[in-house]
């Protein structure tokens, strides 16, 4: 990953302040370990302590992850692809097809609603898979309102994610138990 902040304290990317000062900021959660979602609903929970506005947006994912019901019980608005969207590498040709349209109109409909937090769950997935186009990406992220706190999260993210960034988290697998055979477990890895 690059380093895109300037001197001056400006992103190279967006061009906008990167000081708090009301004003809000871009985070980016990635790497190939576990926690980049929980990373997310953790910001998220925060948030909607302070009584902000969140909408959590589960890109290719079926909305049946564990973190999703709490959040919606606290006040989150959590919206997710349908429940029968398969892992990605499990996809046929026809449900790649309908999770794309599903991705995007999440994404038109994230910019529409101009929340105080935006979390875009999986939008480095989305992206590298060829399920939302860049210039949709791009305007979600680099145009998102100069209040809004926005997340992103998953594995490769591109190099325009890496510079419109102002936290970066990345999350590294040292020693996983699916590696020895353990299956994901409910409640901790979903």
């Amino acid at each position: 990953m690059s380093d895109r902040m300037g001197n001056d304290g400006m992103n190279e990317e967006t061009g906008k302040e990167t000081s708090a000062g009301g004003r809000g900021l871009i985070h980016l959660y990635c790497g190939d370990g576990k926690g980049k979602t929980t990373a997310a609903a953790g910001l998220a929970l925060r948030s909607l302590g302070c009584g902000k506005k969140v909408l959590f947006v589960q890109l290719l994912k079926n909305g049946q992850s564990s973190e999703t019901e709490p959040l919606r019980q606290l006040g989150a608005d959590v919206r997710s692809c349908g429940p029968e969207t398969p892992l990605v590498c499990r996809m046929t040709p026809a449900e790649r097809e309908t999770a794309a349209a599903e991705c995007a109109a999440l994404l038109e409909d994230a910019i529409a609603e101009r929340p105080d937090v935006l979390v875009l769950d999986e939008l480095c997935i989305a992206r590298n898979g060829g399920f939302v186009s860049e210039a949709l990406a791009k305007r979600a992220v680099l145009e998102k309102p100069e209040e809004q706190e926005l997340v992103m999260t998953g594995r490769d993210p591109e190099e325009w994610m890496v510079r419109a960034a102002d936290y970066i988290t990345e999350m590294k697998c040292v020693r996983h138990p699916y590696e020895s055979g353990v299956r994901a477990r409910k409640g901790t890895e979903y």
